[in-house]
């Protein structure tokens, strides 16, 4: 006869504590008229076969079918539920966890049209309050198989849900700036905190209390950028960052830029136009484009020739690959090729390259 319990229960609860089954072996023996106490702030659920069955809150409670319906309708008791039946039994805590630290790792990628590169990097962090709200929901996705389950066994996932929420919340506000996202994470800690429960209800938790420092902008490179954007953008920051320091340069379009006639970087063409006007703004951008990219080519040319070897026909070492595509950039900005003829080419001979290094 296997041995059965008649009392069980779950006291020394630790303060990261999220669910403890009991026994910690598994699978212990109950019948009907076993006793089970629950704690204030403690769920009790049983779990037979993975399934995640009846809860009961606190209190002493005596296991008997009104209490355990699915578990009684499921066993088919019989003899009164005096034979015994084998179930796992979960202590859930319901106590809220505050101060559970959060970052921006990775950073959030924001679109800024018009403004610098088109994109900013956010990065915060902060603290939230959290706990389990839905006890059955929550053992059948985390706790069922474990003898105890603890915060820093899924705060990765709680931290990847939370970022997934903010990010996904600031893109549908339409924020475009820093400022923009600030305000948003303002008014998370505040009436729109429901809106980022919604997701983390799916698990049988809730988030009492939000709160995050201002977002700064995360200060990275160019060849950085490209871990958090795709590689579309990326390009396009590219060739706007080659652009914008020709700009720059003295002799070099440097003059045409002071005066107000750039490479459209940080402009919003058309933002107070009527289409027409917009339209004759743009084609007259990128005639002065075209004219800055010829000048700095015209006077790069013989330094160009005696700092660094033309690219063959075909390119061969990574250092004459590496040519080319810096060729090829400056063709697409001075129109010389299309933009698919320029993808299609950078593609392959970036591939090759990374052959090459990887050699």
């Amino acid at each position: 006869m296997p041995r059965i319990i008649d009392v069980v229960d779950h006291v020394n609860v630790m303060d990261d504590e999220l669910v403890y089954r009991e026994p910690q072996r598994g699978g212990g023996d109950f019948r009907m008229g076993s006793q089970v106490i629950v704690q204030e702030s403690q769920a009790a659920v049983f779990v037979r076969q993975g399934e995640a069955l009846d809860a009961l809150g606190p209190g002493a409670h005596t296991l008997s079918t009104a209490n355990l319906p699915v578990l009684s309708g499921l066993l088919g008791f019989v003899t009164s539920g005096r034979n015994p039946f084998t179930v796992d039994l979960y202590f859930v805590n319901l106590k809220d966890l505050p101060q559970v630290p959060w970052g921006t790792n990775p950073p959030i990628v924001l679109e800024t049209p018009g403004k610098g590169v088109g994109v900013v990097l956010l990065i915060t962090h902060g603290v939230i309050d959290i706990g389990i709200d839905n006890p059955k929901l929550f053992v059948k996705q985390y706790g069922v198989g474990k003898p105890i389950l603890r915060l820093g066994d899924i705060k990765d996932r709680i931290q990847s849900m939370l970022l997934g929420e903010v990010a996904t919340l600031i893109s549908s506000s339409g924020a475009a700036s820093i400022m923009d996202a600030n305000r948003l994470l303002t008014d998370l800690e505040g009436a729109a905190l429901a809106r980022l429960n919604d997701q983390f209800a799916q698990i049988g938790m809730r988030i009492k209390a939000f709160e995050a420092k201002p977002f700064t902008a995360k200060d990275v490179s160019t060849e950085e950028l490209r871990n958090y954007v795709d590689f579309e953008t990326w390009e396009r920051i590219r060739r706007l960052e080659v652009a914008d320091t020709a700009a720059g340069n003295p002799g070099m379009g440097g003059g045409l830029a002071s005066a107000g006639v750039g490479l459209g970087v940080g402009q919003q063409i058309g933002a107070t136009m009527n289409p027409e006007q917009a339209a004759l703004q743009q084609q007259q951008q990128m005639m002065m484009n075209q004219m800055m990219m010829q000048m700095m080519q015209n006077q790069q040319g013989d330094q160009q020739e005696e700092q660094a070897p033309a690219a063959p026909a075909v390119p061969q070492t990574p250092d004459e690959i590496r040519v080319y595509l810096d060729q090829l950039d400056m063709k697409l900005a001075s129109g010389e090729i299309s933009e698919s003829a320029y993808e299609k080419l950078y593609a392959k001979w970036e591939a090759r390259l990374k052959e090459l290094d990887e050699k």
